[in-house]
Order: structure tokens, then C-alpha cells, then sequence
């Protein structure tokens, strides 16, 4: 399909920084928007039962990282923040 949109303004200069950031071509950012927006739409229509459907579908594959999310987080930072040194 093919389109032809006109853009306000400041839609005009998202696109634009999103574009220039990204290195991506606007059609590639287009289609990226819309699938993100289709699948907003599709989770609010499901309701909160299919939202919690997709609790432990991440790369991990494990439920139980959604429950362990600030002890986790905890230890990343913990092993990127070295102590300081007593002088």
C-alpha cells in the first residue's frame, strides 16, 4: 500500500530527529509506528488478561523474572557500581 500523508509540523520534525537518529528510512519508521500502535490497540482490546499473557514471553522465557524485578536489578547495578576506594 501506498501513502500519502500530510504532516503537521511538529509531527514533521519528530519524524524528521527519528529519521536522522536511526539511520532508518521514513518508510521503515512508518511501518515500525504503525506496528507499535496495532499492537497498543490489540492489548487494550484483550484487557488485562491478555496483557498478563505475555508475563515471562521475553527473552528469558522464565515467569518468575516480572516478580524479581527490583532484586534483580539490584544485583545488575550493584556488579556495574564498583565501591569506592578508602584513600
Amino acid at each position: 500500500m501506498r501513502v500519502n500523508a500530510r504532516l503537521d509540523p511538529d509531527t514533521q520534525a519528530q519524524l524528521e530527529y527519528i529519521v536522522a537518529t536511526t539511520g532508518q528510512a521514513v518508510s521503515h519508521v512508518v511501518r515500525e509506528c504503525v506496528a507499535t500502535y496495532y499492537v497498543q490497540l490489540r492489548a487494550r482490546e484483550q484487557g488485562p488478561k491478555g496483557l498478563l499473557a505475555l508475563v515471562g514471553r521475553g527473552d528469558s522465557g522464565r515467569a518468575d523474572v516480572a516478580s524479581r524485578t527490583k532484586p534483580l536489578l539490584a544485583e545488575g547495578l550493584a556488579a556495574k557500581v564498583r565501591p569506592a576506594r578508602k584513600a
